[in-house]
């Protein structure tokens, strides 16, 4: 006999209509251990969509406190939490536990260079939601030696790119690097302009490219949990062309990351 259902049955479902995916493992998004590393816009819009698609075991890392300029594209800080102390990592996971009260996020007040790949091995997912080149670099040498999954997000103004790092079968992030970016390897872009060793003036920044920039980090982990083909190479963004184009990137024979090639 056919299985009666009652009116608004799937409706109680949180989850009713992603499932109606057929790809999307929900299961395994559940399970999946994931982590935020930054907390700033690209990792308080990562922490949303994470929560609103289901994943319930998230650890959000940063070790910054929240200025008032945060508040225009950081949709999980609120009016007066830059005057509470209290740090952004504890903040987003805070706000994560109201969106999603099933979820499991807790909060890493340290630096990206306390993680190494004993730390990263825990995971199933890394997604790095930083504003400076030497935090991605070790983020992203760490995660691939221990063989972890990276997705790397970046703004600059109306412009983002995303990198989806799988190791060891794809470039990681330090193949795409220049000379330009070695030479600021060691300057933290702070958009509080504190715990800096060199000063820079404070980069373009704005809601609307860093809400797709996470959009896209998201649904890349998505995939990647689901067992879907991933985003080969390189996407760029362009808000003020409306572009989204991918750019190929090999595996540099020379990059420290790749032994074995």
């Amino acid at each position: 006999m056919p299985q009666s259902i009652r009116p608004g049955e799937r409706d109680d479902d949180r989850h009713d209509r992603t499932r109606r995916i057929s790809w999307v493992d929900m299961e395994g998004v559940q399970r999946a251990r994931v982590l935020v590393v930054g907390a700033g816009a690209l990792g308080n819009e990562a922490v949303k969509d994470l929560m609103l698609f289901g994943f319930r075991k998230v650890d959000v890392l940063d070790m910054d406190t929240v200025v008032r300029s945060n508040l225009n594209r950081c949709v999980l800080f609120r009016e007066g939490d830059q005057r509470s102390g209290r740090g952004k990592a504890s903040l987003v996971a805070e706000r994560a536990r109201d969106l999603y009260p099933e979820a499991e996020v807790q909060a890493i007040e340290e630096r990206v260079q306390s993680l190494g790949p004993v730390e990263m091995q825990g995971y199933d997912l890394i997604l790095g939601c930083l504003d400076n080149v030497a935090a991605r670099l070790h983020l992203n040498a760490n995660s691939y030696h221990a063989g972890v999954p990276y997705v790397d997000g970046g703004t600059d103004g109306f412009r983002g790119r995303v990198q989806v790092v799988m190791p060891p079968l794809t470039p990681c992030l330090q193949c795409g690097m220049n000379r330009s970016h070695f030479k600021v390897m060691e300057r933290r872009f702070s958009c509080t302009g504190q715990d800096t060793v060199f000063y820079r003036p404070k980069m373009a920044a704005e809601i609307t490219t860093t809400s797709i920039i996470a959009a896209v980090q998201v649904r890349e982990a998505v995939k990647i949990v689901s067992h879907r083909p991933v985003m080969e190479h390189v996407m760029h963004y362009d808000g003020l062309a409306g572009t989204s184009d991918i750019l190929s990137l090999d595996i540099d024979q020379g990059c420290p990351n790749h032994p074995a090639v």
